[in-house]
C-alpha cells in the first residue's frame, strides 16, 4: 500500500474509522476516500455499486457498522441484523467486482459463544451458542467473516478480518441507552459529580470481566496487518487484560473524582460472565498494543469534559 494509493475508509465518522483515518493520515497517506451516511447510504446495492465503478478505490477499511451497548442490541434486533448485512455484503461484494487489491473487515469479540474457553482463541468460532442480547449484531459479524473466508478462497480476494475486543477512545457514543459500559460510566460520573449526587447507579452485578482497548491501539493494528499479513484467516486484536465491571467503575470514578456511593442495580443484565481474547496470532506477528488502560480513560474523560466546558 503506497502512501498515494486510494484508499477507502467505510464508516470514517464512527469511532473505529475515525481513529484508522487519523492513523493513516499521520502516517502521511494522502488519498483517502470518505462518504458519510447522508452521501452514500451503504445499505443500498445500486448506491455502492456505482460509488465502487466511480471511484474504484485500491483498498477498502470496512469499519462502518451500526453498533451499541447491551440495551441497544437488544432492543433493536431487526435492525442490527439487517443493516450490518447489508453494509457489508455490499462493500464486500463490490470489492471483489472492482478488483480492490485489499480489504479489511473489522468484527467483533462478540461473535464468539457465550460460553467459549478463556481466553477465547479464533478456532472457537461456531463451537457454541451465542449470547442471547446481542446474537443478531454477531451473527451478522460471523456472516461478514465467513464472507470474506469465502471470496478469499473462490475468488483469490485479499481480502482479511480483524476482531476487536472492547474498544472505548475519542468519537464514542456517550447516549446512556445505547452506548457500550466505559463510555456510559464515563458520563455517568461525570454528571453526577456536576449534580453533586450522592451516588451513581452501576447496571449488574459488577462481577463480569471485559477486556478493553483504546481504539488507536486498533487503528495502528489495522495499518499492521493491512501492511503485513495476507490471508483469510482472522485476528483477534486485543489488550490480553481484563477487568471486573465494578473495578472498571471503581476506577472511573477515581479518574472523574466523584466522591459519591456505586448503587448496583442488580436486575439490569449483566451479560456475558467474562470475554478476554487471545491475542497471540497477531502478537506473534509482531504487533502489541500500547496504550493501558488507565492512561486511556484518563486521556478520553480529559476530552470528554473538555468538550462538554466548550458547550457550557
Amino acid at each position: 500500500m503506497q502512501k498515494t494509493s486510494k484508499i477507502y475508509i467505510a464508516g470514517h465518522n464512527g469511532m473505529v474509522g475515525s481513529a484508522i483515518v487519523r492513523k493513516l493520515q499521520s502516517e502521511g497517506y494522502v488519498n483517502l476516500i470518505l462518504r458519510d451516511s447522508k452521501e452514500l447510504d451503504l445499505r443500498n446495492q445500486t448506491a455502492v455499486s456505482d460509488f465502487f465503478s466511480v471511484e474504484t478505490p485500491e483498498y477498502v477499511f470496512l469499519a462502518a457498522a451500526r453498533v451499541g451497548g447491551i440495551h441497544a442490541n437488544n432492543v433493536y434486533r431487526a435492525e442490527f441484523l439487517y443493516d450490518n448485512l447489508m453494509i457489508q455484503n455490499n462493500i464486500i461484494h463490490q470489492s471483489y467486482v472492482h478488483g480492490v487489491k485489499k480489504l479489511l473487515f473489522l468484527g467483533s469479540s462478540c461473535i464468539y459463544p457465550k460460553n467459549a474457553p478463556q481466553p477465547m482463541k479464533e478456532e472457537h468460532l461456531l463451537t457454541g451458542l451465542l449470547e442471547q442480547t446481542n446474537e443478531p449484531y454477531a451473527i451478522a459479524k460471523i456472516a461478514g467473516i465467513k464472507m470474506v473466508e469465502n471470496y478469499a478462497k473462490q475468488y483469490n480476494c485479499n481480502f482479511t478480518a480483524v476482531m476487536p475486543t472492547n474498544l472505548y477512545g475519542p468519537n464514542d457514543n456517550y447516549d446512556l441507552q445505547n452506548s457500550h459500559v466505559l463510555p456510559a460510566l464515563i458520563r455517568k460520573f461525570h454528571e453526577a459529580k456536576l449534580k453533586k449526587l450522592p451516588e451513581v447507579e452501576i447496571w449488574g452485578t459488577g462481577k463480569p470481566l471485559r477486556e478493553f482497548m483504546h481504539v488507536d491501539d486498533l487503528a495502528d493494528a489495522c495499518l499492521f496487518v493491512m501492511k503485513n499479513y495476507n490471508h483469510w484467516q482472522f485476528l483477534n486484536v486485543g489488550s490480553g487484560e481484563e477487568i471486573s465491571i465494578g473495578d472498571l467503575a471503581k476506577l472511573i470514578k477515581e479518574i472523574v473524582d466523584f466522591k459519591g456511593e456505586l448503587v448496583h442495580n442488580t436486575e439490569r443484565p449483566d451479560g456475558t460472565n467474562r470475554k478476554l481474547m487471545d491475542s497471540g496470532m497477531i502478537n506473534k506477528l509482531g504487533w502489541k498494543n500500547k496504550i493501558c488502560l488507565e492512561e486511556g480513560i484518563q486521556a478520553v474523560y480529559e476530552t470528554y469534559h473538555n468538550a462538554k466546558k466548550n458547550c457550557t
